[in-house]
């Protein structure tokens, strides 16, 4: 401990070194508290639920947007997203989600804002929305590569 940091006898020095290496340097007991629960039979009965719900919502869009005519090389095992290749429909992907933006109100990621490799030929979906937000996203990115220029 740095001289001035801490008021007191010198000989209590150390002792207050041992109880500043204690509190500062392990996660907070909050936190440890918040970990156990993590572990819980009630949390992890909500965490498969959630699980299970991301699968459901990857199986329906991951065909869906390949029926399309997405290039998705990799079927993810526990993401949120999907990174589809849109090759296959010309131009930047940067103007293609401008345009499924500002046409047909769906967002989607640019591959620019995660990477280098073809970024500027790929965008991810996320599948944080439910199954009917989805749905309606994929027949609005139907209507909406009828009128991408590319």
């Amino acid at each position: 401990m740095a001289p001035g940091l801490a008021g007191g006898a010198p000989d209590a020095v150390p002792e207050l070194e041992k109880l500043a290496q204690n509190l500062y340097i392990a996660a907070p007991t909050m936190a440890q508290h918040a970990a156990l629960a993590c572990f819980e039979p009630a949390t992890i009965e909500l965490l498969e639920a959630r699980r299970a719900e991301f699968a459901r919502r990857r199986d329906f869009l991951l065909p869906a947007l390949r029926e399309l005519g997405f290039g998705i090389a990799v079927e993810p095992q526990g993401a949120f997203y999907l990174y589809a290749d849109i090759s296959a429909f010309g131009g930047d992907a940067y103007g293609f989600c401008q345009h499924m933006l500002e046409t047909q109100f769906v967002a989607i990621t640019p591959g620019l804002d995660f990477g280098r490799y073809q970024a500027g030929h790929h965008v991810r979906f996320a599948y944080t929305q439910d199954l009917a937000r989805l749905e309606l996203a994929v027949e609005r990115i139907a209507l909406g590569l009828q009128s991408w220029a590319g």
